[in-house]
């Protein structure tokens, strides 16, 4: 068999494939077989009618047709493995010359029009500027921090006063079009300033006493009236607010390792300088990636759009959204996909150029990151993963991760204020952190912890 790939343009090839008769000749002799299992013919037991006999009562045509259409798929791919493409789209085939079915030699020739990834030219990425924000932890980030976990340990406690930001009520809801009701629920809590419901729900509420309604004008989120204007009663049955225990020793020991409200206070101070080094390294992360955007010209294919706006709005999907389908959500659509495309090919690419690998431990890692987001067990969501064939999926996420990770360690990263920022422990593989916990086991018992940033880094 022979192939050769014509360029049509930077995405988009042609195949053409000649296969001589010797090689179409077993797919021939499998067509035979197949016609004799599905025709009758007296005195013979089927799937023992002789070739003869089938060319009379069926035509050899018919089985040359057969063979080809069972052998089409099979020397396609090994056209595909023979040029070194690597195909994005489905295969449009067109069948050029066929044997001629009263002969015994002759060739098969057919063409195949294919989307393809497109190959990229990468510049010299080492020593990219990007310039981050100044990581300054302050007395109010630790306040924060100490809030939010007094916060954990509150209790609500019901008051008698207006509703106010912050405040947990139960509330009763009823939306109406026209007049006409469409929906409505009682007895639902909602944290005032959450923004987790509607539209407005905040306004109108704020200033009420628990009995006391209120009506508004909203836009409609979800359901079959989603985007439709409305008008909502909302009923306060009940206002809370959350009582903080005191913040003293007593509350550091119930809430820590500590013994003093001090020590917990220069515990979070840690943390608070440390998860600013992270914002840095996430938004360094980020800009590195902008800047590669930049530099590298990557052609996207109709083909990838077009099937990812199928798959987004189809309202036959278990995802499709058919009624959000408006201009504007497709334009986002579409600018996402590209964006999307264009980061995996050049990620790939760098990943090639740096012959970027990854370890078991790696992918593990990875699998528990991702499982936790869902709340699923590792092991259940690995074996989800593996029966559905979505490893190589992963194996190709964790690869593009390591070499983001490796284009941010070469990237000279400063922040506002022109200092430099060192970012060696967030872009260290994860992988490369667990040997190391594996080293020190003897000195301290040591735990790498999953992460489930983008750039397969330890924090």
């Amino acid at each position: 068999m022979k192939s050769a790939v014509e360029n049509l343009t930077a995405t988009r090839v042609k195949l053409n494939v000649e296969v001589p008769f010797e090689e179409l000749k077993p797919s021939i002799d499998a067509a035979y077989k197949t016609v004799a299992s599905q025709i009758q013919v007296p005195g013979f037991r089927k799937g023992k009618v002789p070739s003869k006999l089938i060319d009379q009562r069926v035509g050899r045509g018919y089985v040359l047709e057969t063979a080809i259409n069972d052998g089409l798929n099979g020397w396609y791919q090994a056209a595909v493995q023979e040029t070194g493409v690597r195909p994005l789209s489905r295969p449009e085939v067109e069948i050029t010359e066929v044997p001629d079915p009263s002969a015994t030699d002759g060739e098969l020739k057919f063409q195949v029009e294919i989307d393809v990834r497109p190959e990229v030219e990468l510049p010299d990425y080492a020593g990219l500027k990007v310039e981050v924000a100044a990581a300054e932890s302050s007395d109010a980030d630790v306040d924060k921090a100490l809030d939010e976990l007094r916060g954990r340990f509150g209790t609500l406690k019901t008051i008698e006063r207006p509703v106010a930001s912050d405040d947990f009520l139960s509330i009763d809801i009823t939306a109406s079009i026209d007049g006409a009701e469409i929906d409505s629920a009682t007895g639902l809590s909602y944290q005032v300033g959450s923004g987790t419901m509607l539209e407005g729900l905040d306004e109108a509420v704020t200033g009420l006493s628990a009995d006391e309604e209120a009506i508004f004008d909203t836009t409609l989120v979800g359901g079959e009236h989603a985007g439709e204007e409305a008008q909502v009663k909302v009923v306060v049955k009940s206002v809370k607010e959350r009582e903080l225990p005191e913040a003293n020793d007593d509350f550091a020991q119930l809430a820590s390792e500590f013994d003093t409200l001090a020590e917990l206070r220069e515990d979070l101070a840690k943390q608070a300088a440390q998860s600013k080094v992270m914002d840095q390294g996430v938004e360094a992360r980020d800009k590195v990636l902008d800047k590669l955007v930049e530099l590298i010209e990557v052609p996207v294919p109709d083909s990838v759009v077009e099937e990812q706006l199928e798959a987004h709005f189809n309202p036959e999907n278990a995802h499709g959204e058919g009624e959000h389908d408006t201009e504007e959500h497709r334009e986002e659509v579409k600018a996402n996909t590209a964006r999307a495309f264009k980061n995996e090919i050049i990620l790939d690419a760098i990943a090639d150029k740096e012959e970027v690998g990854v370890s078991q431990n790696e992918l593990i890692d990875y699998i528990v990151s991702t499982a936790s987001q869902y709340g699923m067990d590792p092991n259940q969501f690995a074996q989800i993963i593996d029966q559905s064939g979505q490893v190589p999926m992963m194996v190709s996420e964790v690869r593009r991760r390591k070499a983001l990770a490796v284009v941010l360690s070469q990237a000279e990263v400063v922040d506002s204020e022109g200092n430099k920022v060192d970012l060696t422990d967030f872009v260290r593989p994860a992988g490369e952190a667990a040997e190391e916990a594996a080293v020190g086991e003897e000195t301290e018992e040591a735990a790498v912890v999953p992460s489930d940033d983008p750039a397969a880094v330890k924090f």
